[in-house]
Protein backbone atom coordinates (compact mmCIF):
# COMPACT_ATOMS: atom_id res chain seq x y z
CA UNK A 1 0.00 0.00 0.00
CA UNK A 2 3.01 2.22 0.99
CA UNK A 3 4.96 1.11 -1.72
CA UNK A 4 2.10 1.99 -4.29
CA UNK A 5 1.36 6.17 -2.58
CA UNK A 6 4.96 6.66 -3.31
CA UNK A 7 5.19 5.46 -6.77
CA UNK A 8 1.88 7.60 -7.20
CA UNK A 9 3.75 10.48 -5.75
CA UNK A 10 6.68 9.47 -8.02
CA UNK A 11 4.77 9.69 -10.91
CA UNK A 12 3.48 13.31 -10.30
CA UNK A 13 6.80 14.56 -9.20
CA UNK A 14 8.14 13.30 -12.73
CA UNK A 15 5.00 14.90 -14.30
CA UNK A 16 5.38 18.62 -12.48
CA UNK A 17 9.28 17.91 -13.83
CA UNK A 18 8.35 17.54 -17.37
CA UNK A 19 5.37 20.19 -16.98
CA UNK A 20 8.23 22.63 -15.78
CA UNK A 21 10.78 21.78 -18.63
CA UNK A 22 8.04 22.49 -21.13
CA UNK A 23 6.45 25.62 -19.63
CA UNK A 24 9.76 27.00 -19.38
CA UNK A 25 10.52 25.90 -23.36
CA UNK A 26 7.31 27.20 -24.02
CA UNK A 27 7.54 30.53 -22.69
CA UNK A 28 10.87 31.78 -24.18
CA UNK A 29 8.96 30.32 -27.43
CA UNK A 30 6.13 32.81 -26.71
CA UNK A 31 8.67 35.98 -25.12
CA UNK A 32 8.64 37.67 -28.45
CA UNK A 33 4.31 37.44 -28.79
CA UNK A 34 4.65 38.31 -24.73
CA UNK A 35 6.33 41.28 -25.17
CA UNK A 36 4.32 42.44 -27.70
CA UNK A 37 1.10 41.89 -25.96
CA UNK A 38 2.71 44.02 -23.16
CA UNK A 39 3.07 47.13 -25.33
CA UNK A 40 -0.53 46.57 -26.80
CA UNK A 41 -2.44 46.45 -23.33
CA UNK A 42 0.05 48.86 -21.46
CA UNK A 43 -1.14 51.29 -24.32
CA UNK A 44 -4.91 50.29 -24.04
CA UNK A 45 -5.16 50.93 -20.61
CA UNK A 46 -3.50 54.22 -19.87
CA UNK A 47 -5.90 57.45 -20.51
CA UNK A 48 -7.87 56.87 -18.17
CA UNK A 49 -8.78 58.93 -14.86
CA UNK A 50 -6.29 58.17 -12.07
CA UNK A 51 -8.89 56.70 -10.18
CA UNK A 52 -10.51 54.55 -12.83
CA UNK A 53 -6.75 52.75 -13.89
CA UNK A 54 -6.79 50.10 -11.57
CA UNK A 55 -10.50 49.43 -11.92
CA UNK A 56 -10.08 49.31 -15.86
CA UNK A 57 -6.92 47.05 -15.85
CA UNK A 58 -8.90 44.76 -13.40
CA UNK A 59 -11.87 44.80 -15.46
CA UNK A 60 -9.38 43.65 -18.69
CA UNK A 61 -7.44 41.59 -16.36
CA UNK A 62 -10.57 39.20 -15.57
CA UNK A 63 -11.57 39.67 -19.35
CA UNK A 64 -7.91 38.38 -20.29
CA UNK A 65 -8.02 35.33 -17.66
CA UNK A 66 -11.87 34.26 -19.27
CA UNK A 67 -10.16 34.36 -22.69
CA UNK A 68 -7.53 31.88 -21.71
CA UNK A 69 -10.17 29.80 -20.13
CA UNK A 70 -12.34 30.26 -23.50
CA UNK A 71 -9.08 29.46 -25.81
CA UNK A 72 -7.09 26.94 -24.54
CA UNK A 73 -9.57 23.69 -24.04
CA UNK A 74 -10.77 25.39 -27.47
CA UNK A 75 -6.81 25.16 -29.12
CA UNK A 76 -6.45 21.86 -27.54
CA UNK A 77 -9.16 20.47 -28.65
CA UNK A 78 -9.13 21.48 -32.08
CA UNK A 79 -5.58 20.31 -31.97
CA UNK A 80 -6.43 16.58 -31.81
CA UNK A 81 -9.56 16.82 -34.14
CA UNK A 82 -9.47 19.95 -36.47
CA UNK A 83 -5.84 21.01 -36.69
CA UNK A 84 -5.86 22.60 -39.80
CA UNK A 85 -8.06 25.20 -38.41
CA UNK A 86 -5.88 26.66 -36.34
CA UNK A 87 -3.84 27.93 -38.70
CA UNK A 88 -7.17 29.51 -40.53
CA UNK A 89 -8.14 31.35 -37.01
CA UNK A 90 -4.38 32.58 -36.43
CA UNK A 91 -5.02 34.04 -40.33
CA UNK A 92 -8.48 35.89 -39.02
CA UNK A 93 -6.64 36.96 -36.02
CA UNK A 94 -4.03 38.90 -37.96
CA UNK A 95 -6.67 40.49 -39.95
CA UNK A 96 -7.75 41.64 -37.06
CA UNK A 97 -4.53 42.54 -35.48
CA UNK A 98 -3.45 44.31 -38.52
CA UNK A 99 -6.87 46.23 -38.93
CA UNK A 100 -6.31 47.80 -35.42
CA UNK A 101 -2.38 48.84 -36.46
CA UNK A 102 -3.79 50.49 -39.61
CA UNK A 103 -6.49 52.19 -37.93
CA UNK A 104 -4.09 53.97 -35.46
CA UNK A 105 -1.73 55.27 -38.16
CA UNK A 106 -4.32 56.75 -40.29
CA UNK A 107 -5.83 58.08 -37.02
CA UNK A 108 -2.70 60.12 -36.30
CA UNK A 109 -2.32 61.12 -39.55
CA UNK A 110 -5.57 62.27 -41.00
CA UNK A 111 -7.39 62.81 -37.89
CA UNK A 112 -5.52 64.57 -34.75
CA UNK A 113 -7.57 67.09 -34.49
CA UNK A 114 -10.51 64.06 -33.27
CA UNK A 115 -7.96 62.53 -30.75
CA UNK A 116 -9.10 61.08 -27.86
CA UNK A 117 -8.66 62.76 -24.03
CA UNK A 118 -8.47 61.50 -20.78
CA UNK A 119 -11.68 60.41 -19.40
CA UNK A 120 -12.04 63.54 -16.33
CA UNK A 121 -15.68 62.56 -15.28
CA UNK A 122 -16.60 59.07 -14.56
CA UNK A 123 -19.82 59.92 -14.18
CA UNK A 124 -20.54 60.93 -17.52
CA UNK A 125 -22.57 58.46 -19.59
CA UNK A 126 -20.80 59.41 -22.29
CA UNK A 127 -17.56 58.77 -20.74
CA UNK A 128 -18.83 55.38 -19.40
CA UNK A 129 -19.84 54.49 -22.79
CA UNK A 130 -16.04 55.34 -23.90
CA UNK A 131 -14.39 53.48 -21.12
CA UNK A 132 -16.51 50.14 -21.92
CA UNK A 133 -15.59 50.58 -25.08
CA UNK A 134 -12.15 50.87 -24.57
CA UNK A 135 -12.37 47.97 -22.07
CA UNK A 136 -14.31 45.81 -25.47
CA UNK A 137 -11.42 46.60 -27.50
CA UNK A 138 -8.83 45.81 -25.01
CA UNK A 139 -10.44 42.50 -24.22
CA UNK A 140 -10.92 41.71 -28.09
CA UNK A 141 -6.98 42.19 -29.03
CA UNK A 142 -6.07 40.39 -25.72
CA UNK A 143 -8.09 36.96 -27.26
CA UNK A 144 -6.72 37.28 -30.24
CA UNK A 145 -2.79 37.58 -28.91
CA UNK A 146 -3.79 35.06 -26.31
CA UNK A 147 -4.97 32.38 -29.31
CA UNK A 148 -0.99 32.65 -30.53
CA UNK A 149 0.29 32.29 -27.15
CA UNK A 150 -1.55 29.14 -26.54
CA UNK A 151 -0.98 27.83 -30.29
CA UNK A 152 2.55 28.77 -29.92
CA UNK A 153 3.17 27.07 -26.59
CA UNK A 154 0.97 23.99 -27.67
CA UNK A 155 3.03 23.48 -31.11
CA UNK A 156 6.30 23.44 -28.24
CA UNK A 157 4.84 20.14 -26.69
CA UNK A 158 2.77 18.62 -29.42
CA UNK A 159 5.52 15.54 -29.19
CA UNK A 160 4.23 15.18 -25.28
CA UNK A 161 1.81 13.51 -23.64
CA UNK A 162 -1.89 15.18 -23.62
CA UNK A 163 -1.84 16.16 -19.63
CA UNK A 164 1.56 17.58 -20.13
CA UNK A 165 0.35 19.75 -23.02
CA UNK A 166 -2.79 20.71 -21.12
CA UNK A 167 -0.85 21.23 -17.74
CA UNK A 168 1.91 23.33 -19.78
CA UNK A 169 -0.46 25.58 -21.86
CA UNK A 170 -2.40 26.41 -18.77
CA UNK A 171 0.80 27.47 -16.69
CA UNK A 172 2.35 29.44 -19.80
CA UNK A 173 -1.66 31.00 -19.81
CA UNK A 174 -1.60 32.03 -16.55
CA UNK A 175 2.06 33.55 -16.46
CA UNK A 176 1.38 35.32 -19.79
CA UNK A 177 -1.96 37.10 -17.70
CA UNK A 178 -0.45 37.66 -14.35
CA UNK A 179 3.11 38.81 -15.65
CA UNK A 180 1.58 41.20 -18.64
CA UNK A 181 -1.10 43.02 -16.85
CA UNK A 182 1.17 42.86 -13.09
CA UNK A 183 3.78 44.81 -15.46
CA UNK A 184 0.86 47.34 -16.58
CA UNK A 185 -0.25 47.80 -13.28
CA UNK A 186 3.10 49.07 -12.04
CA UNK A 187 3.48 51.27 -15.44
CA UNK A 188 0.47 53.12 -15.10
CA UNK A 189 0.65 53.81 -11.70
CA UNK A 190 4.04 55.31 -11.50
CA UNK A 191 2.89 58.79 -11.63
CA UNK A 192 0.85 57.98 -8.14
CA UNK A 193 3.90 56.34 -6.04
CA UNK A 194 6.38 59.29 -7.61
CA UNK A 195 3.74 62.04 -6.46
CA UNK A 196 4.44 59.90 -2.82
CA UNK A 197 8.18 60.02 -2.80
CA UNK A 198 7.99 63.84 -3.77
CA UNK A 199 5.53 64.24 -0.46
CA UNK A 200 7.47 62.30 1.95
CA UNK A 201 11.28 63.90 0.88
CA UNK A 202 9.76 67.42 1.60
CA UNK A 203 10.79 68.33 -2.12
CA UNK A 204 14.30 67.66 -1.49
CA UNK A 205 17.17 64.79 -1.52
CA UNK A 206 17.60 61.68 -3.65
CA UNK A 207 13.82 60.77 -2.97
CA UNK A 208 12.44 63.73 -4.21
CA UNK A 209 14.61 63.12 -7.43
CA UNK A 210 13.08 59.40 -7.69
CA UNK A 211 9.89 60.66 -7.45
CA UNK A 212 10.24 63.83 -9.80
CA UNK A 213 11.73 61.08 -12.91
CA UNK A 214 8.62 58.92 -12.61
CA UNK A 215 6.40 61.52 -12.67
CA UNK A 216 7.76 63.12 -15.78
CA UNK A 217 8.49 59.43 -17.52
CA UNK A 218 5.00 58.42 -17.75
CA UNK A 219 3.76 60.57 -20.18
CA UNK A 220 7.37 59.72 -22.13
CA UNK A 221 6.46 55.94 -21.71
CA UNK A 222 2.80 55.77 -22.70
CA UNK A 223 3.23 58.21 -25.96
CA UNK A 224 6.44 55.39 -26.64
CA UNK A 225 3.66 52.46 -25.35
CA UNK A 226 1.46 53.93 -27.98
CA UNK A 227 3.74 53.93 -31.13
CA UNK A 228 5.49 50.40 -30.10
CA UNK A 229 1.91 49.05 -29.59
CA UNK A 230 0.59 49.83 -32.83
CA UNK A 231 4.02 48.56 -34.33
CA UNK A 232 3.82 45.43 -31.87
CA UNK A 233 0.29 44.57 -33.76
CA UNK A 234 1.55 45.28 -37.34
CA UNK A 235 4.22 42.72 -36.61
CA UNK A 236 2.00 40.20 -35.26
CA UNK A 237 -0.37 40.47 -37.79
CA UNK A 238 2.39 40.11 -40.34
CA UNK A 239 4.13 37.22 -38.70
CA UNK A 240 0.74 35.66 -38.72
CA UNK A 241 0.76 36.04 -42.52
CA UNK A 242 4.32 35.17 -43.23
CA UNK A 243 4.27 31.95 -41.51
CA UNK A 244 0.84 30.98 -42.21
CA UNK A 245 -0.10 32.24 -45.81
CA UNK A 246 1.61 30.03 -47.81
CA UNK A 247 1.22 32.41 -51.27
CA UNK A 248 3.81 34.48 -49.25
CA UNK A 249 5.88 31.75 -48.18
CA UNK A 250 9.48 32.76 -50.02
CA UNK A 251 8.14 36.21 -51.05
CA UNK A 252 10.64 39.35 -50.59
CA UNK A 253 12.97 37.21 -48.69
CA UNK A 254 15.30 39.88 -49.15
CA UNK A 255 13.79 42.45 -46.72
CA UNK A 256 14.93 42.00 -43.34
CA UNK A 257 12.22 39.77 -40.88
CA UNK A 258 10.92 42.89 -39.16
CA UNK A 259 10.18 44.92 -42.21
CA UNK A 260 8.27 42.20 -44.36
CA UNK A 261 6.12 41.53 -41.20
CA UNK A 262 4.69 45.40 -40.68
CA UNK A 263 4.74 45.41 -44.18
CA UNK A 264 2.03 42.62 -44.80
CA UNK A 265 0.42 43.49 -41.26
CA UNK A 266 0.17 47.47 -42.63
CA UNK A 267 -1.13 46.47 -46.34
CA UNK A 268 -3.57 43.65 -45.15
CA UNK A 269 -4.65 46.40 -42.07
CA UNK A 270 -5.71 48.90 -44.65
CA UNK A 271 -7.45 46.62 -46.84
CA UNK A 272 -9.53 45.38 -43.65
CA UNK A 273 -9.94 49.38 -43.00
CA UNK A 274 -11.03 49.78 -46.77
CA UNK A 275 -13.72 47.60 -46.21
CA UNK A 276 -15.09 48.07 -43.02
CA UNK A 277 -15.53 51.70 -44.15
CA UNK A 278 -16.92 50.74 -47.06
CA UNK A 279 -19.46 48.79 -44.94
CA UNK A 280 -20.05 51.32 -42.60
CA UNK A 281 -21.25 53.88 -45.58
CA UNK A 282 -23.36 50.80 -46.86
CA UNK A 283 -24.68 50.67 -43.52
CA UNK A 284 -25.31 53.89 -42.67
CA UNK A 285 -27.24 54.50 -46.41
Amino acid sequence: MASGIFAILDDIAALMDDVAVASKLATKKTAGILGDDLAVNAEKATGFLSSREIPVLWAITKGSFLNKIIIVPLAIALNIFFPILLKYILIIGGCYLAYEGAEKIIEYLFHKKNKETPIEDNTNEEDISSEKDKIKSAITTDFILSVEIVIIALSTVADRPLLTQILTVCVVAILATVGVYGIVALIVRMDDVGYKLINRSNDKGFLFKIGQLLVQSLPVIIRLLSIIGTIALLMVSGGIFDHHVDALHGQLSNWPEILRQMMYGFVVGLLVTLVASLFKKKKHT
